[in-house]
Parts: C-alpha cells; sequence; structure tokens
C-alpha cells in the first residue's frame, strides 16, 4: 500500500462529496501522469472507483430528499444505452490495441472540456433561466429530450475516458434545470446519475482486464472517507471557491495531459 494513492483516494473523494465532480476528470489524470498507469487500466479502474466512492453519498443525499429522480431517469435512458453502444464499438476493435496517444489525448480533450463547461456554468445557469422565465413552454417542451441527449453524451465520453459523468452533468442540468434544482439538489442528483453509468461503462473494461484491484482497493481507503465527509458538508459550505479552484487545476492537468502526447 503506497500512502500517496490513499491520499490521492481522499482528497479526490472530499471534491466529489463537495460538488459532484471529480471522480473521473481528476482521478484519471492522477493515474496517468502521478502513478504512470496505462490508459485503458487508468478508465477502467477509475470507472469503478467513481461508481463505489459515490455510494456512501447517494445514502446522504437520499436520505435528506435531495434527489430528483425524474431528472435522474431522464439521464439513465441516453447515458446508459449510448454506454453500452460505446461498448460495443470499442469491443469490435474499431480502437486497435495499442492505442495509447489516442486515448490519453481523448482524456486530455475530456478534461479541457470539463474545465471549460464549468468555467461558464455560471452563464449557462443564467441563460438556462432566462430561457425558462421568458418562454416557459417551450423550454418545458425541450427540457425532457435535451436531457437525454445530454446522458447520451455523457454516456460516450465516460465509457471512452471516464471523464464527464460528474462536472459536465452538472453544467447541463445547471442550464437544463436553472429553477428546479438547488445547488444541494444539483450535486445529489449527479452523484446518483453517475453511479449506474460508471458501472455500466465498467463492465465492459472489467471484461477486458483493463481493472487494477490492488491500486482501486489502496484509492477506495482514501475515498470512502473523503466522500461521506463531503456528502456532510456540501449543503453547509460555500462551493463557489472549491468550483473555481478545481477549474484551474482541470485545466492545468488537461494541458500537461495534452503536452504529455506531444
Amino acid at each position: 500500500m503506497h500512502w500517496l494513492e490513499v491520499v490521492a483516494g481522499a482528497l479526490t473523494g472530499l471534491i466529489v462529496g463537495l460538488t459532484g465532480v471529480g471522480g473521473g476528470a481528476l482521478m484519471t489524470p492522477i493515474l496517468l501522469l502521478v502513478f504512470g498507469i496505462a490508459p485503458t487500466t487508468a478508465v477502467g479502474t477509475d470507472l469503478w472507483f467513481a461508481a463505489l466512492t459515490k455510494l456512501p453519498a447517494t445514502r446522504i443525499h437520499h436520505g435528506r430528499g435531495l434527489v430528483d429522480w425524474q431528472v435522474v431517469r431522464r439521464l439513465w435512458i441516453g447515458s446508459l444505452t449510448f454506454s453500452v453502444l460505446t461498448t460495443f464499438w470499442l469491443k469490435w476493435g474499431v480502437l486497435p490495441t495499442g492505442t495509447f496517444p489516442f486515448l490519453k489525448g481523448a482524456i486530455a480533450c475530456a478534461v479541457l472540456l470539463t474545465s471549460v463547461g464549468m468555467m461558464f456554468q455560471t452563464r449557462l445557469h443564467a441563460l438556462g433561466r432566462l430561457l425558462r422565465t421568458t418562454d416557459p413552454e417551450r423550454f418545458k417542451h425541450l427540457q425532457a429530450p435535451l436531457t437525454v441527449l445530454s446522458g447520451a453524451l455523457l454516456g460516450v465520453l465516460v465509457t471512452l475516458t471516464s471523464v464527464g459523468a460528474g462536472a459536465l452533468g452538472v453544467v447541463f442540468m445547471a442550464q437544463l434545470y436553472p429553477l428546479r434544482l438547488t445547488p444541494s439538489r444539483l450535486v445529489a442528483t449527479d452523484i446518483v446519475h453517475a453511479i449506474p453509468l460508471a458501472i455500466f461503462a465498467g463492465l465492459g473494461h472489467l471484461y477486458a482486464g483493463n481493472v487494477n484491484f490492488t491500486l482501486l482497493g489502496t484509492l477506495l481507503l482514501g475515498s470512502i472517507p473523503g466522500v461521506i465527509a463531503g456528502a456532510l458538508l456540501s449543503s453547509r459550505l460555500p462551493q463557489a471557491w472549491v468550483r473555481t479552484l478545481l477549474v484551474i487545476v482541470l485545466f492545468v492537468v488537461g494541458v500537461k495531459l495534452w503536452l504529455s502526447i506531444l
């Protein structure tokens, strides 16, 4: 057991509990850049890390009545369906063995997209609020199909890179449900949606032998206490400063990951 792996798991778990973000966007780059794990193993291990880390937080958020299950079901229709389709796409050999630079590039793009999405989340939320109040009937008519479409995009991204379920899910929901989801409900709903998605995507990687169970166990030793602490604090602490710092970190990590393949 390496203490650095426990610390990495604890910090990631704390951020996931506080913001709903970081399971993939933080841990996958950490596995690649800090621990030197192969991209396929990093993605497969991180998917199970994200799913198991978020389970304790789900129980806490559900017990507080913070989960919007209708929104979760709409996201699942798109995300779980396209996760399965992406798994089949990978299995059929479209992605040849040994294309580590391609996977690293995809992960880097997903992390950068996540940071940009989080950076503009407030503006997107304001735009959603404006559309919701000025043309409520049309907005509500488009809400469900756009939520399913957002879930489909998340399903592809998460299965391919393990990144996006938390951060981009929050961005999409903040725009599509600007009045309905308070910050605490947004975090809770996003976490609950991400767990089955990570499991669905993780099953394909598990079958392919891309999961390092020893590393996974060590990371979870730190992340489980971390995510419980974060979930308990999420409704009591202002999240703006945490998210701002996270945006900066993700952008720097994404650029560094991209430069590592050049």
